[in-house]
């Protein structure tokens, strides 16, 4: 398509034209790849790009590369309802979720589309032509994109810099240091003495893994958390899968998934104390006899005030039992040459410490957002139905669930960008764009987990108000009911066109 602006290309000389087309995608995760297959499947004439920073497709699952990365919810509900995952696992491991993206990205034509190598840096809203201008540094040259649309699949977090508490007398110690978020692909723990510091959901999967190679393993964290057991692969389907044909079967295991997680998050938060009962006893059956569960493994708060962490096949309690792992908790007093002291005196020798000390949220993939040269901030917008930002036109972010899968959400925002598209196109729009009742309205936290990333960054996200379509929820159930039979297109929607828009044509 062509685009023909009404205002003079800016900058000038120091950006080439890469191309024009309906919608930028930004990411080439699993929020980009659903949406680029949302998009066409809507409407096969609609043009669009995913740009991608990295040299592959796959998002978190190509940034995390440490030793036992997997996924930390079931695979039913983390891949797409329009590919279904064909494998017996429960949880999958990260090179078995980048490698499902990949095939699927080439299955369904998305693949030819991505730019590798591009990374944006800003993004222009013209309210003269109706069209956003994006400025990518591809291939280390200067470029900008045109479009009507900007579609975010950057997810949420820092991908160049993960978070690193300043721990005193760091500089002195003389073993490696390596943050989970960064890990090193030759780096040989063979042998070695290991301590990764943190107990969420990348500490979990990470330490079983290095504990078969690894001469000794520690998992030092400050305070416990909720550790829950699944099988790694699901004995249970596989009758449904042998004698259904796999759509249907598909259709049947992530139901089943999406409600038992559904399930163990309102009695978590209905009935806590049941919850806690459930998880110490498991813990108890899987450790050794006599093992100080109270000390290691209960934690201070309620089951999913944080992110209740899943052990595939109970792998931690697993290498406990065998002698390899050991949890201790305590707090880091100061490093020294040969490792950590602790609070308690304590002193862990360390030839390899790792951090796997949690993320730093950011807003639209640390993207400048500008209308009309104007810029504007993410967390000062609020959030319209969990994917628009209030009074930005043409513009999706999309953010998953914390308490269950990023698909989910993240195919319900793609369904949502098509449909949004499709009625532009249908009634003559060139804009649209979310706009609050008068008045102010009330607020609630955006996310609601008490996890160290959030209560870090609780202002990098936009606001939730209270009330649909302004409240972020964290409940699945609810929002697919909404957009089934609630959701309307023009609810709090500003629509219009301009006199002489830029011409998107095929």
């Amino acid at each position: 398509m062509t685009l023909t602006p009404e205002t003079a290309n800016t900058p000038a000389e120091v950006e080439a034209e890469a191309g024009t087309f309906d919608v930028v995608i930004i990411g080439a995760g699993i929020s980009g790849i659903g949406a680029a297959y949302r998009i066409a499947e809507d409407d096969r004439s609609t043009r669009y790009v995913i740009l991608e920073r990295r040299d592959r497709i796959g998002g978190t699952w190509d940034l995390f590369r440490y030793p036992g990365v997997r996924s930390d919810s079931s695979i039913f509900t983390l891949s797409w309802p329009w590919e279904p995952w064909r494998g017996e696992e429960y949880v999958a491991d990260g090179d078995q979720i980048r490698d499902y993206m990949e095939d699927a990205a080439r299955k369904h034509g998305i693949h030819p589309h991505i730019r590798f190598r591009s990374t944006v840096t800003s993004a222009d809203w013209d309210s003269a032509t109706d069209t956003w201008t994006v400025h990518v540094t591809e291939n280390g040259e200067a470029k900008r994109y045109r479009s009507r649309f900007v579609f975010f699949g950057s997810g949420y977090y820092d991908y160049d810099q993960g978070y690193a508490p300043d721990f005193p007398g760091l500089d002195s110690y003389q073993g490696t240091v390596v943050h989970a978020q960064h890990w090193p692909e030759d780096l040989d723990y063979t042998g070695k003495k290991v301590v990764v510091i943190g107990s969420g959901a990348t500490a979990v999967s990470l330490v079983p893994a290095l504990a078969r190679r690894a001469a000794t393993v520690t998992m030092l964290q400050r305070s416990p958390g909720y550790l829950f057991s699944m099988p790694r692969v699901a004995r249970w389907m596989q009758p449904v899968r042998k004698f259904l044909p796999n759509k249907v079967s598909y259709a049947i295991v992530r139901t089943v998934a999406l409600l038992w997680e559904k399930v163990i998050w309102v009695l978590s938060r209905g009935l806590p104390s049941g919850i806690k009962k459930l998880v110490r006893w498991q813990n108890t059956k899987m450790l050794p006899p006599g093992y100080p569960v109270d000390v290691d493994f209960t934690p201070r708060y309620n089951p999913w005030d944080q992110r209740m962490c899943l052990v595939a096949d109970g792998d931690v309690f697993e290498e406990i039992s065998k002698g390899s792992l050991e949890v201790v908790t305590d707090h880091v007093d100061h490093f020294d040459q040969t490792g950590i002291v602790l609070k308690s005196g304590r002193h862990l020798d360390a030839d390899i410490v790792v951090q796997a000390t949690g993320l730093n949220l950011l807003a639209l993939g640390g993207v400048r957002i500008s209308l009309d040269g104007n810029e504007i901030k993410p967390q000062d917008r609020f959030s319209y139905k969990a994917h628009m930002l209030e009074d930005v036109p043409n513009l999706i972010w999309c953010i998953g669930y914390t308490n269950a899968s990023w698909t989910l959400r993240a195919d319900m925002t793609a369904k949502s960008t098509a449909r949004l598209i499709d009625y532009m196109k249908t009634h003559g729009y060139t804009h649209a764009f979310p706009h609050r009742p008068g008045g102010p309205m009330p607020e609630k936290p955006t996310w609601d987990l008490q996890a160290g990333y959030v209560l870090r960054n609780q202002h990098a996200l936009p606001k939730s108000g209270t009330k649909r379509p302004w409240v972020v929820r964290q409940d699945y159930l609810a929002d697919a009911f909404d957009h089934r039979f609630l959701d309307k297109i023009e609810e709090d929607m500003v629509f219009g066109r301009v006199r002489t828009p830029a011409q998107l044509t095929g």
